[in-house]
């Protein structure tokens, strides 16, 4: 399992009305830290990009428990549970300042081949990249 958290203070423009975090802003989040995490991995969508796989998200689910609000300081936790082959699904925590569960969330992204358009396998450097953390230990 790989696991990594980041930063994220709310800012005026991405509340409503009430004064919480607008329901949509959360996708934004969740993206900044999954973007984050890779980076942390020695990965870039970019570099991925420029390899010819892109990783549009097939799925997006989130469910709220309590509202963040302005100038909340968020804690954004992200999960890769599974390794990665098709799909990679990325699980999600948010939290405020006071250590409360906010939101959870996940988003599972698709490998596809820029030049067909058609699903692939995790490119190699991912793996390289992420192997480690799903070896098994070996029982003693």
């Amino acid at each position: 399992m790989i696991e990594f958290e980041v930063q994220v203070r709310v800012r005026y423009a991405e509340t409503d009305k009430m004064g919480y975090v607008y329901y949509g802003n959360y996708a934004a989040f969740y993206e900044v830290a999954r973007v984050e995490m890779m980076r942390h991995l020695g990965l870039s969508y970019k570099k991925l990009e420029e390899s010819g796989i892109m990783m549009p998200v097939l799925e997006y689910k989130t469910k709220f428990i309590k509202p963040a609000l302005y100038d909340d300081l968020l804690r954004i936790k992200v999960f890769i549970k599974e390794v990665p082959k098709v799909r990679i699904k990325f699980e999600y925590e948010t939290y405020n300042e006071q250590n409360i569960l906010l939101n959870i969330g996940e988003t599972t992204l698709v490998f596809v081949n820029s030049e067909t358009g058609k699903p692939c396998l995790a490119p190699e450097e991912f793996e390289r990249n992420t192997g480690s953390y799903f070896k098994k230990e070996k029982i003693q």
